[in-house]
């Protein structure tokens, strides 16, 4: 199944609900009452292979799912707030289409995780352009693996996105590749899905030296993982929570955040229509030293 790309983000949220409607009775595992009752609602099921994306799955994940368990601290955004320390960035995949990367530098914009691959056969058609444009306009990229637990293993799905685009090089431009995990947990339990986040990060760290960064959501991480705090020494977190609040939820296991993506709407100069925008939880000289692997 193919998309066109939408301009507007909400039409492409609206073309996957459709999608995910369409295939469910095709593609969802016949349960009894019991088991559904039991198990969370699988969202991967209707997100047809290639059309992952940072936040596909954050709305139903936080609905079919177990609450986020942190408060926020509430407070307004200005000059003591920590808004005002948190560098700005987003993330992009083919649904934004062309990018102007001259503009979104000149925009502010202080980084960018870009989606590379799914399972072990997609690569996103303009990784390739962002990644290399990006590089060439001075923002510092990372690239991103949209996983597919329910399709292979963690290893191979690893070594597949480093063989096409998630290595690493220490250029002062490359952040660590990151992990995107949403979308229902997969038919996986969470004994299952911990084996298979293990199986992803130590090939990944095999492959490159790095430590891969972890994209989930409270809700995401505490149902499909159990709370795990498995990852927290090793990995850091990008976290989506989408709120105009000055700090995040985060998930239980780990205890505190790296990257946040607060909004799926935002607007930045240079891309068309809506994009999603994150935070960095330091400044430009720690954003450097997590790019280079340095103190």
């Amino acid at each position: 199944m193919s998309f066109r790309f939408r301009t507007l983000r909400t039409a492409r949220r609206s073309t996957l609900a459709a999608a995910a409607l369409a295939l469910s009775v095709v593609l969802a595992p016949a349960v009894t009452a019991g088991e559904a009752a039991a198990q969370p609602a699988e969202a991967d099921a209707g997100i047809p292979l290639g059309a992952g994306y940072m936040g596909v799955g954050y709305s139903e994940d936080g609905t079919a799912f177990r609450p986020d368990t942190r408060q926020l601290e509430l407070e307004a955004e200005g000059a003591a707030s920590p808004l005002a320390t948190q560098l700005p960035g987003i993330d992009v995949s083919h649904y934004q289409g062309s990018i102007n990367w001259a503009s979104v530098k000149s925009a502010g914009i202080k980084f960018a995780y870009i989606k590379a691959t799914e399972s072990t056969t997609y690569t996103d058609p303009q990784f390739s352009t962002n990644y290399t444009n990006a590089h060439t306009r001075q923002v510092i990229r990372g690239a991103y693996h949209f996983a597919r637990p329910n399709l292979s293993g963690g290893a191979a799905q690893a070594n597949y996105f480093v063989a096409h685009g998630g290595a690493w090089s220490k250029d002062n431009l490359t952040l660590p590749g990151m992990l995107d995990l949403e979308a229902g947990c997969y038919g996986k339990t969470t004994s299952a899905m911990r084996t298979w986040i293990t199986d992803f990060y130590n090939t990944y760290k095999a492959k490159t030296t790095r430590d891969v960064v972890i994209y989930t959501s409270p809700s995401w991480w505490n149902t499909c993982t159990g709370n795990w705090g498995g990852m927290s020494a090793k990995s850091p977190l990008f976290v989506a929570h989408w709120t105009t609040a000055a700090s995040p939820s985060i998930p239980a296991g780990f205890p505190y955040w790296t990257f946040w993506q607060y909004s799926s709407t935002g607007s930045v100069s240079g891309i068309s229509g809506a994009v999603d925008r994150d935070r960095f939880s330091g400044t430009e000289a720690r954003l450097l030293a997590l790019a280079n692997n340095t103190p």
